[in-house]
């Protein structure tokens, strides 16, 4: 087997804590990632960090509040998971944008 990790960033327009935590657990239970562990923070008077220990690798959130926006990014050793996690937040995401 080759040792590789796939990588995907991208901006979103989220910057609750609560919101992005619930919502990119469900995706990553979704896509079938074992999750490991969790941690997050919350920084005073805002801002949030949160990563996501995977048996794959790992996800990791970064809120900018005051720019109304969150970095994301994913790296995973499992293609087939990686890519149906960026489908469904590209679903979700595009849907938000239409809407």
């Amino acid at each position: 087997m080759k040792a590789e990790i796939f990588k995907h960033s991208q901006w979103i327009p989220e910057t609750d804590p609560e919101i992005l935590m619930f919502y990119f657990y469900t995706a990553l239970q979704t896509a079938e990632f074992n999750v490991l562990d969790f941690m997050q923070h919350k920084f005073k008077p805002e801002g949030y960090t949160a990563i996501w220990l995977l048996a794959e690798s790992h996800f990791a959130i970064h809120t900018f509040p005051e720019h109304r926006k969150s970095y994301i990014e994913l790296s995973s050793c499992n293609l087939e998971k990686h890519n149906k996690f960026i489908e469904l937040i590209n679903h979700e995401y595009e849907q938000n944008r239409t809407q």
